[in-house]
């Protein structure tokens, strides 16, 4: 699990200041046709063109830079089924650190190769047969390895929340931010700049239907896990939300919603052929709340993050 005690904003912006020149300030895109089609001023966040095509570039770095000198000699392991295990694979590499990454045998091709491409030392595993936390925590305690998970850690969650922050510094003041929501870094960290610099925004987390893990926990305020949820989405395939983000996320997120894989699919490919943005499923989620019309009341000013553009175009079929 992550570090003990919950992040706060400031953790938020002294992240800011490690990402700085290493990050990419990433784009915030408007488009005139999904402003008439919702009713409102939406701003896109596109963390599709962050580096390693995800938000998640800036939670992986943000933890390594923050290594004292033992800890990086002693290497990194982490687990995902692709965008963390990127971002862990490519910040390890700027810092001068060894990655292993444990990822499952069907992560989507472009993830596993790009992983690999950036020197990371990858552990594939069948889902099904093997819990990727416990083999996880299993080979760094061989090794005396750190242990960076995807989302539930204080500098990874700090370092998702410079989307919102960056998102809100460019495009204004907004009402209303839409996140996508897997294991909720980057949903929670969000929120913490949201009530930062934007008190009256409110924040809302949008689920795939069939993991809607994070949106029974939020309304019951008990952790609700889902296994092996079949989605699109599968940077949301999530068995829960974490020690960390579950809190942060009652405390801050002000409503979850989820959205059928149906929505998610019409909103991606409404991305691509209007916007001409390349997302992936995941990277629509947060839009297809809006697309779908699952929101009831939208307010003027929208913020919309765009979580990741990596697509396995082999084996996507859009019908």
């Amino acid at each position: 699990m992550g570090d003990a005690g919950l992040p706060s904003y400031s953790d938020v912006a002294a992240a800011a200041e490690r990402l700085a020149g290493v990050a990419h300030r990433t784009p915030v895109v408007t488009s005139r046709a999904v402003d008439q089609r919702v009713g409102a001023a939406v701003a896109f966040k596109c963390e599709n063109l962050q580096r390693v095509g995800a938000f998640k570039f800036r939670g992986a770095y943000n933890a390594l830079s923050r290594l004292d000198p033992a800890q990086r000699a002693a290497g990194v392991v982490t687990w995902s089924s692709g965008n963390h295990a990127q971002a862990v694979a490519l910040a390890a590499r700027l810092i001068g650190v060894h990655a292993t990454i444990v990822m499952p045998q069907d992560a989507p091709a472009p993830k596993l190769a790009a992983t690999r491409s950036y020197g990371a030392e990858v552990v594939l595993y069948r889902r099904g047969e093997v819990v990727r936390e416990e083999l996880g925590q299993a080979i760094a305690a061989e090794r005396g390895a750190v242990v960076v998970p995807p989302y539930d850690h204080r500098d990874v969650i700090a370092g998702q929340g410079t989307v919102a922050k960056e998102l809100i510094e460019d495009a204004g003041p907004l009402d209303l931010l839409l996140a996508p929501c897997g294991g909720g870094g980057l949903l929670s960290g969000c929120a913490l700049a949201a009530r930062a610099l934007a008190p009256g925004c409110r924040v809302v987390g949008v689920e795939p239907q069939a993991a809607d893990d994070a949106t029974r926990s939020f309304r019951s305020g008990v952790l609700q896990r889902v296994l092996e949820p079949e989605t699109i989405a599968d940077g949301a395939r999530t068995p829960s939300l974490g020690e960390l983000t579950f809190p942060l996320v009652r405390a801050h997120v002000d409503a979850m919603v989820t959205v059928p894989d149906e929505a998610i699919r019409a909103a991606m490919r409404f991305l691509w052929e209007r916007l001409k943005l390349v997302v992936e499923p995941t990277g629509a989620l947060a839009y297809a709340a809006l697309h779908s019309g699952a929101l009831a009341d939208v307010p003027a000013r929208v913020g919309v993050v765009i979580s990741g553009g990596n697509v396995d175009l082999d084996a996507w079929r859009w019908e």
